[in-house]
């Protein structure tokens, strides 16, 4: 497809903002601002432990939906968890204060670091002016996600914004689309769905008939083995647009 559809409904995290794509980075820093918690635990071995323990803590797709509500509280439990298999493992004392501090230091992080990818801003305007209907359909918990519309100024881009905490249901739930586009007016097959989750924003769409455009963050192609295919592959949001126009 390279006409413009009628609607696109949008991701926001790792889609429009630059938010959650590289655990890694943070929590490296967070191993070098906290090394004297961490006593002779090295930065890189903190950083594959907590990634191990967070990869473990949101397997489970059920609890996934329960504790991106409540995300504070599980980083909380994923550090401590961490924490406390290092003392173990490595046999010495590692303080849960330590770990609540570390944690809640993590949250404030990637909220400073956190920004509107190159162009992504400018390309929703472009698309609004050329008449696409837009909607932001983002999970996650009501006050935070909507401090971040305001914060980054996104409310005025956007026809409809649904926030999972605020409407009682998210992706990859069926009526999350649905109701998406019943607000824009449009039916699947005048709709594209845009963002980085491979399940949420292209599998469950297409599985309504939704055009489902995947936003590889990270440039590294589609996961060996996925069963996933999407109808296209973008690296930035400027890709959307047609070519010689703004």
């Amino acid at each position: 497809m390279t006409d413009l559809p009628t609607a696109i409904l949008f991701d926001l995290d790792d889609t429009i903002l630059s938010a959650y794509s590289r655990p890694e980075l943070a929590w490296q820093v967070m191993a070098e601002e906290f090394a004297e918690a961490l006593g002779p635990i090295d930065s890189a071995t903190f950083v594959r432990a907590v990634l191990a323990q967070s990869i473990a803590f949101w397997a489970d797709p059920a609890e996934h939906k329960h504790w991106r509500m409540r995300i504070d509280e599980a980083r909380q439990r994923i550090v401590a968890a961490t924490f406390d298999q290092l003392a173990r493992e490595h046999g010495v004392a590692l303080r849960l204060e330590d770990a609540e501090r570390m944690a809640t230091r993590f949250n404030a992080y990637r909220e400073e670091v956190m920004c509107p990818f190159p162009g992504a801003c400018e390309t929703v305007d472009s698309l609004k002016r050329r008449g696409v209907r837009l909607a932001l359909v983002t999970n996650g918990p009501g006050p935070q996600q909507r401090a971040k519309v305001k914060r980054f100024e996104l409310a005025h881009r956007f026809d409809h914004i649904q926030i999972e905490g605020e409407h009682g249901f998210g992706k990859p739930e069926e009526r999350a689309y649905l109701h998406a586009m019943q607000a824009l007016g449009v039916a699947p097959n005048q709709t594209w769905m845009v963002g980085d989750n491979l399940e949420w924003e292209v599998a469950a769409p297409q599985r309504l008939g939704i055009y489902g455009i995947w936003h590889d963050v990270l440039g590294q192609g589609l996961p060996p083995g996925s069963q996933v295919r999407p109808d296209r592959i973008i690296r930035s949001l400027t890709e959307l647009l047609p070519t010689g126009g703004s």
